[in-house]
This record gives structure tokens, sequence and C-alpha cells, in this order.
């Protein structure tokens, strides 16, 4: 007991010197490695943009968004989240599409994103509320997806084969009626 207190203890000092080190996170502060899924001392989300040049080189930059997250702030997402996830830095801008596509969808219901990123999972939930889709539903139903591939996985791995049907089948054809021409 003592040693969880001490662990306690340490982990919250770690925490206060972590944000005393960071300060106020401003977007425009940011480099490209750390501005996508980060929040603001104020509450607003980092975006990262990318500006073409005359010469056609491609610079990045830092921006502050409208949209507000939902109860945090000061907060730049950790390495293994993005990668839990299934989430790129680089990217620019996020898209309700990337909801209807499975394996993104898996990675983010998974347990590993799902339950420890709150952050992702608060851009992603308004994200889908916003197309009228309840996030935790759409995972529910991913996860009955996934048992289902997996149960007919494991009937087509299985080795047994149905009979096929005792009597051929009997198809008629009709006559195509081509209409007079008047």
């Amino acid at each position: 007991m003592a040693c969880f207190k001490t662990l306690s203890v340490l982990a919250l000092a770690l925490l206060l010197c972590l944000q005393a080190t960071l300060g106020e996170i401003i977007c425009e502060h940011l480099d490209q490695d750390t501005c996508s899924y980060a929040i603001s001392s104020t509450g607003k989300r980092c975006v990262l943009e990318k500006n073409v040049r005359r010469s056609g080189e491609e610079l990045y930059s830092c921006a502050t968004s409208e949209i507000e997250a939902d109860r945090l702030k000061n907060w730049i997402e950790t390495d293994q989240c993005i990668k839990a996830c299934g989430l790129d830095r680089k990217s620019l801008g996020i898209s309700s599409d990337s909801l209807v596509e499975s394996t993104f969808t898996q990675r983010l219901c998974s347990p590993q994103c799902y339950d420890s990123c709150p952050n992702i999972v608060d851009l992603y939930f308004n994200l889908a509320a916003g197309e009228g889709v309840f996030l935790p539903k759409l995972c529910e139903a991913t996860s009955e997806e996934n048992t289902r591939r997996g149960l007919l996985a494991g009937i087509k791995s299985s080795g047994l084969v149905a009979p096929g049907p005792i009597q051929t089948a009997k198809f008629s054809v009709a006559p195509v009626v081509v209409p007079a021409a008047f």
C-alpha cells in the first residue's frame, strides 16, 4: 500500500513538472510533429496546414482551429495513441469519410485506442455525431462484424463441407417477345 502511495505521489509530481515545462500550449508555436491532435491551453484544437510557395516548396505550419475540445485543454497527443488509433500526425485535416473505412474504425474502436485516448475518441465522437452517427453504436457494430467474420473464417477453415443438392435444379427460359414495329 505504501508503495502505491509513493508511486502515486511520484506520478503526480512528474505530471506537475511536465505541465510546468510545457506551460501554455499555443498551436502556432507547435511544429508539424506535435501539431495534429493537440489542444491549446484555451481548449481549441490545433490543425496542421500546408502552404505552397511559388517555388513549389511546401511549408507546414500549425494553426488554431475554431473547434473546441470537450473538457480537454493543454494537450499534445501521445505517439502511442496516434499509433493505436491508426492515425498520422502529418495528415492535413480529418474527414468523416474515415469512419466508413472498416480498418480505421476497427483501430479507433479497439480497446488500445477507445479506452486509452480520450482526446482522439472525443474528436471522432463529435465528428460522427455531426454525421448523425453515435460512435459507441458504430463501435459495437464493428465489433459484432468482426465476431461474425471470425465465425465465418472458422467455418470456412473447419474442413467440413455441406452436402450439395440431391437433384439438379431445372430452369426454364421464357421466350423473348419483341414488340412489332408500327
